[in-house]
């Protein structure tokens, strides 16, 4: 396939989707600004929420995470000739050519309250930033099937639209953008809804054709994506910060706030 053009999936004002494995993909697309994604990490991830249902929320069984059972060689994603962010690279350290001086991190601080944390796990995330030296904390709230824009969850591992948004704001350079582990199309929405073209590659159907449906929603305003945790929000009831399943299966007080290879999701 190297060499060859490959049909997008789909193709709209900028955006490309393409369907099939990123490592026969990549070689035949063009260079880009920015490399954002979530790649499957290779913890073979229990994707049956299910499991954590209980008298507050009746929680969702998702299918497995493709090529998560053991860590992918990711060789073939740092070669690439541009910044490159990369969640969940705290998973695999020992494949990263991390440079003090050159890379550097993005933590993603996702804390809702205590409660919430057992049943959702890890309250923040990290992504390793190859090519330029940035640290940077990122905090916003998240936890569920809904994020704290209203996003309903597609993927089991989907990322808010505004995380990704403010990620890519953070490198100016960043008007084209590429994620090579597409899942739902996260990072392809925020590119959208930020006037930035982006190619997204996913090997699930299912997911490109769930991404598509995304992509042809009108655009939202992230501003300047400086969202504020306020002290209504730290108030929130742990009821409505636990969601994890299907919304309509969740009964919250009027006065909550809904928080909120395949892997992506991005």
């Amino acid at each position: 396939m190297e060499g060859e053009s490959v049909k997008p999936y789909y193709e709209e004002d900028g955006i490309t989707i393409y369907h099939g494995d990123c490592r026969e993909i990549l070689p035949t697309i063009e260079p880009v600004d920015l490399v954002l994604t979530d790649p499957p990490y290779g913890i073979d991830l229990d994707t049956d929420y299910s499991k954590r249902s209980n008298e507050i929320i009746t929680a969702t069984r998702y299918e497995a995470i493709q090529s998560d059972t053991v860590p992918i060689d990711f060789h073939f994603l740092w070669g690439m000739d541009t910044v490159s962010v990369v969640f969940g690279a705290n998973n695999f350290p020992q494949q990263i050519p991390f440079s003090p001086k050159r890379d550097g991190w993005i933590v993603w601080d996702k804390r809702t309250n205590e409660e919430a944390d057992k049943i959702l796990g890890s309250p923040f995330e990290m992504a390793v930033v190859l090519g330029r030296r940035t640290y940077k904390m990122i905090r916003l709230l998240h936890c569920g099937v809904i994020s704290h824009a209203g996003e309903i969850r597609e993927h089991p591992t989907q990322k808010p639209s505004e995380l990704m948004a403010r990620v890519i704001q953070l490198f100016s350079e960043g008007w084209s953008v590429l994620d090579p582990f597409m899942g739902s199309g996260t990072t392809l929405r925020a590119a959208k809804d930020l006037g930035r073209r982006a190619i997204g590659i996913e090997i699930c159907e299912k997911y490109c054709e769930i991404a598509a449906k995304r992509l042809s929603q009108r655009v939202l305003d992230f501003g300047t994506c400086e969202t504020p945790y306020t002290a209504k929000d730290a108030a929130v009831g742990s009821q409505s910060d636990m969601l994890i399943g299907n919304p309509s299966s969740v009964h919250t007080p009027a006065t909550s706030r809904k928080g909120g290879g395949t892997k992506g999701d991005a």
